[in-house]
């Protein structure tokens, strides 16, 4: 299976890439993990990349796309991988079908705006590495690591106004992909539920269609 995941910042892209890698022994990739891998091996792509982020400019998408399309042609991807994170947007989707990767399903995990604002507002981290929410994981006094005793934080990420902020660009610049796929006839959607399992059991169900 060639699998994209779609979904706003917070939707939990991360934790349901996690699960289909494990029940289908597919990779789930990073983008940002194959570019420093790439420019770490020293390729030719990958000191192409380097020499744009040297310079404090955007890796092109082409560039972008050639890492990834040479990553996806190893032997960890020949049963198939999970894309998450990438394409952001229409012209990299258009890259990356130029190239000729085929993908064979878009899932994108949906969640209201509002609701994911509260989830990652709601994030409290400690310098010792613990992590709560103060609705889900609360610690047991507030604002203080229940491990070390420190003080906790909100990451500057999981501000409110910064959650908005990249949810804005997120609709601008990302979600038109649903459309792009949908026309392609394989997109496919899931609701993303307050319980992990619960969102886990739809993204299997709708995955386990596709592949009937």
């Amino acid at each position: 299976m060639k699998l994209i995941l779609l979904g706003a910042p917070g939707a939990g892209k991360g934790t349901q890439s996690a699960k289909i890698s494990e029940k289908y022994n597919i990779p789930a990739i990073a983008t940002g993990d194959i570019l420093r891998g790439a420019i770490k091996e020293g390729t030719e792509l990958g000191l192409t990349a380097k020499g744009y982020m040297d310079a404090g400019k955007l890796v092109p998408d082409e560039i972008v796309v050639g890492i990834i399309k040479d990553y996806l042609s190893t032997e960890a991807c020949k049963n198939g991988f999970i894309l998450d994170g990438f394409p952001r947007s229409i012209p990299q989707a258009e890259a990356l079908d130029a190239m000729g990767v085929k993908i064979d399903v878009v899932l994108s995990i949906e969640v209201p705006d509002d609701k994911i604002i509260a989830r990652m507002s709601g994030r409290r981290v400690c310098h010792c590495g613990a992590s709560y929410h103060v609705d889900y994981i609360p610690p047991k006094v507030e604002g203080i690591c229940d491990k070390c005793g420190a003080e906790l934080y909100i990451r500057a990420d999981d501000c409110a106004e910064t959650v908005a902020n990249r949810l804005k660009t997120f609709h601008a610049q990302t979600e038109p992909l649903k459309t792009y796929y949908e026309a392609k006839g394989i997109l496919a959607t899931v609701e993303g539920q307050e319980e992990v399992a619960d969102t886990t059991a739809l993204v299997f169900a709708a995955l386990d269609r596709v592949n009937a």
